[in-house]
C-alpha cells in the first residue's frame, strides 16, 4: 500500500499532491494548494513553491535546508478559498525535526487566485 500523502490527508502522496507538483492538476481550495505546498515543503520540490508562489511576493529562489524534515500538517482554521472565492487564508501548524530537534512553526497565510489559479500571497 502507498504511503499516504505528506499534506495528512488519507490518501498516497501520487493521488493527492502528488497529482499538483507534477502539474496534472491544480488546487481547488486555498486550503488544498496550502497542503500541497507543506508536502513539496516535504519532498523538496521547490519549482513547485516557486510556480505556487504569488509574482510581487515570490523571492528570487528558495533553499530548502536539507537538515529540515517537515513531518506533520494541522490546519488549524481556514477563510474563504473555496472555488467560488478570489482570495481566502490558512492558518496553519507545520511539525518538522530539524537536526534531530523536534519543532513547530504556525503561519497565517492568504492565497489569492493569479490567472485563473490559487497561489501564495504571504503571511498574514
Amino acid at each position: 500500500m502507498p504511503a499516504t500523502c505528506h499534506c495528512g490527508l488519507p490518501a498516497a502522496y501520487a493521488d493527492c499532491c502528488g497529482r499538483f507538483h507534477r502539474g496534472e492538476a491544480a488546487a481547488a481550495t486555498a486550503e488544498q494548494l496550502m497542503r500541497s505546498r507543506f508536502a513539496a515543503f516535504s519532498v523538496r520540490d521547490s519549482a513547485y513553491l516557486m510556480r505556487t508562489w504569488h509574482p510581487a511576493s515570490r523571492p528570487p529562489g528558495i533553499d530548502l535546508e536539507r537538515k529540515t524534515r517537515w513531518v506533520r500538517l494541522e490546519i488549524l482554521e481556514s477563510t474563504g478559498g473555496s472555488v467560488v472565492h478570489t482570495e481566502g487564508t490558512v492558518r496553519f501548524r507545520a511539525h518538522y525535526v530539524h537536526r534531530g530537534k523536534p519543532g513547530e512553526m504556525e503561519e497565517h497565510s492568504r492565497f489569492v487566485r493569479h490567472e485563473g489559479r490559487w497561489v501564495y500571497s504571504g503571511a498574514l
